[in-house]
Protein backbone atom coordinates (compact mmCIF):
# COMPACT_ATOMS: atom_id res chain seq x y z
CA UNK A 1 0.00 0.00 0.00
CA UNK A 2 1.18 3.53 -0.71
CA UNK A 3 -0.06 7.02 -0.55
CA UNK A 4 0.11 9.50 -3.20
CA UNK A 5 -1.88 12.91 -2.94
CA UNK A 6 -2.08 16.21 -5.70
CA UNK A 7 -3.80 19.39 -5.87
CA UNK A 8 -5.28 20.10 -8.94
CA UNK A 9 -6.60 24.27 -9.66
CA UNK A 10 -9.59 23.77 -11.04
CA UNK A 11 -10.81 27.35 -12.69
CA UNK A 12 -14.63 27.98 -13.03
CA UNK A 13 -16.98 30.66 -14.34
CA UNK A 14 -19.27 31.18 -12.12
CA UNK A 15 -21.94 29.19 -11.02
CA UNK A 16 -22.46 26.22 -12.36
CA UNK A 17 -20.80 22.46 -12.64
CA UNK A 18 -17.13 22.03 -13.91
CA UNK A 19 -16.41 18.20 -15.16
CA UNK A 20 -13.14 17.76 -14.16
CA UNK A 21 -13.14 13.54 -14.64
CA UNK A 22 -10.46 13.87 -16.75
CA UNK A 23 -7.95 15.59 -15.04
CA UNK A 24 -8.31 13.12 -11.68
CA UNK A 25 -8.29 9.92 -14.41
CA UNK A 26 -5.34 11.58 -16.05
CA UNK A 27 -3.26 11.78 -12.67
CA UNK A 28 -4.31 8.49 -11.44
CA UNK A 29 -2.80 7.18 -14.55
CA UNK A 30 0.55 9.66 -13.87
CA UNK A 31 0.76 7.58 -10.50
CA UNK A 32 0.02 4.50 -11.97
CA UNK A 33 -2.56 3.40 -9.69
CA UNK A 34 -3.24 0.03 -9.73
CA UNK A 35 -6.45 -0.06 -6.97
CA UNK A 36 -7.21 1.24 -3.73
CA UNK A 37 -9.47 4.45 -2.81
CA UNK A 38 -9.22 7.84 -3.95
CA UNK A 39 -10.33 10.78 -1.61
CA UNK A 40 -11.42 14.05 -3.57
CA UNK A 41 -11.56 16.98 -0.90
CA UNK A 42 -12.47 20.54 -2.63
CA UNK A 43 -10.75 22.86 0.38
CA UNK A 44 -13.54 25.80 -0.30
CA UNK A 45 -16.80 26.39 1.82
CA UNK A 46 -18.50 27.84 -0.94
CA UNK A 47 -18.03 25.39 -3.70
CA UNK A 48 -18.55 21.64 -3.18
CA UNK A 49 -18.44 18.48 -5.43
CA UNK A 50 -20.84 15.90 -6.68
CA UNK A 51 -20.56 12.45 -8.69
CA UNK A 52 -23.44 13.34 -10.96
CA UNK A 53 -24.83 12.26 -14.75
CA UNK A 54 -22.29 13.41 -17.67
CA UNK A 55 -24.83 12.90 -20.99
CA UNK A 56 -27.69 15.18 -20.45
CA UNK A 57 -26.62 18.49 -19.23
CA UNK A 58 -30.34 19.08 -18.79
CA UNK A 59 -29.80 17.28 -15.73
CA UNK A 60 -27.20 19.85 -14.22
CA UNK A 61 -29.84 23.22 -15.00
CA UNK A 62 -32.58 21.13 -12.80
CA UNK A 63 -29.94 20.23 -10.17
CA UNK A 64 -28.82 24.09 -9.66
CA UNK A 65 -32.32 25.23 -10.31
CA UNK A 66 -33.55 23.07 -7.04
CA UNK A 67 -30.45 24.28 -4.77
CA UNK A 68 -31.21 27.84 -6.06
CA UNK A 69 -34.46 27.06 -4.93
CA UNK A 70 -33.40 25.61 -1.60
CA UNK A 71 -30.93 28.39 -1.00
CA UNK A 72 -32.39 31.80 -2.74
CA UNK A 73 -30.30 34.94 -2.66
CA UNK A 74 -33.29 36.87 -2.25
CA UNK A 75 -33.87 35.61 1.66
CA UNK A 76 -32.44 38.28 4.35
CA UNK A 77 -29.93 36.15 5.66
CA UNK A 78 -27.51 37.72 8.86
CA UNK A 79 -24.35 37.09 6.89
CA UNK A 80 -24.01 39.42 3.66
CA UNK A 81 -20.92 40.84 4.47
CA UNK A 82 -18.94 39.48 1.19
CA UNK A 83 -22.82 39.59 -1.05
CA UNK A 84 -25.94 38.27 -1.94
CA UNK A 85 -24.84 34.85 -3.21
CA UNK A 86 -21.79 33.93 -0.27
CA UNK A 87 -24.54 32.53 2.75
CA UNK A 88 -26.55 30.30 0.09
CA UNK A 89 -22.95 29.17 -1.27
CA UNK A 90 -22.51 27.77 1.89
CA UNK A 91 -25.53 26.39 2.25
CA UNK A 92 -25.20 24.72 -0.78
CA UNK A 93 -22.06 23.40 -0.18
CA UNK A 94 -23.21 22.20 3.30
CA UNK A 95 -26.40 20.48 1.21
CA UNK A 96 -24.39 18.90 -1.15
CA UNK A 97 -20.76 17.38 -0.30
CA UNK A 98 -17.24 18.65 0.25
CA UNK A 99 -15.36 15.15 -0.21
CA UNK A 100 -15.66 12.22 -2.21
CA UNK A 101 -14.57 8.66 -2.21
CA UNK A 102 -13.89 6.71 -5.08
CA UNK A 103 -12.74 3.33 -5.60
CA UNK A 104 -9.83 2.67 -7.82
CA UNK A 105 -9.62 -0.74 -9.78
CA UNK A 106 -7.22 -1.70 -12.38
CA UNK A 107 -6.00 1.67 -12.97
CA UNK A 108 -9.30 3.69 -12.98
CA UNK A 109 -12.27 5.27 -11.02
CA UNK A 110 -14.88 2.97 -11.03
CA UNK A 111 -17.74 5.15 -11.85
CA UNK A 112 -20.71 4.41 -13.72
CA UNK A 113 -20.81 4.87 -17.99
CA UNK A 114 -22.97 7.73 -17.14
CA UNK A 115 -20.92 9.33 -14.21
CA UNK A 116 -18.65 12.16 -14.06
CA UNK A 117 -16.93 14.09 -11.46
CA UNK A 118 -17.70 17.78 -10.64
CA UNK A 119 -16.86 20.86 -8.62
CA UNK A 120 -20.30 22.81 -8.67
CA UNK A 121 -19.02 26.54 -8.42
CA UNK A 122 -22.23 28.45 -6.12
CA UNK A 123 -21.01 31.77 -6.43
CA UNK A 124 -21.26 33.99 -9.04
CA UNK A 125 -18.03 35.44 -9.91
CA UNK A 126 -15.57 33.09 -11.53
CA UNK A 127 -13.10 31.56 -8.93
CA UNK A 128 -9.88 29.44 -9.35
CA UNK A 129 -10.79 26.47 -6.84
CA UNK A 130 -8.52 24.18 -4.78
CA UNK A 131 -9.11 20.34 -5.22
CA UNK A 132 -6.89 17.62 -3.11
CA UNK A 133 -6.55 14.28 -4.57
CA UNK A 134 -5.46 11.56 -1.99
CA UNK A 135 -4.58 7.99 -3.57
CA UNK A 136 -4.23 4.93 -1.46
CA UNK A 137 -3.59 1.50 -2.39
CA UNK A 138 -1.05 -0.17 -5.09
CA UNK A 139 0.70 1.53 -7.91
CA UNK A 140 2.58 -0.10 -10.74
CA UNK A 141 6.27 -0.15 -11.12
Amino acid sequence: MEERSHVLTVPTRGKGFVNFTRAVAAWLESIRAQGGLLTVFVTHTSASLTIQENADPNVRVDLLDALERLAPEDHPYVHHEEGPDDMPSHIKSMLTSVSLSIPVREGAMTLGIWQGVYLIEHRTSPNKRQVVLSYIGRVGE
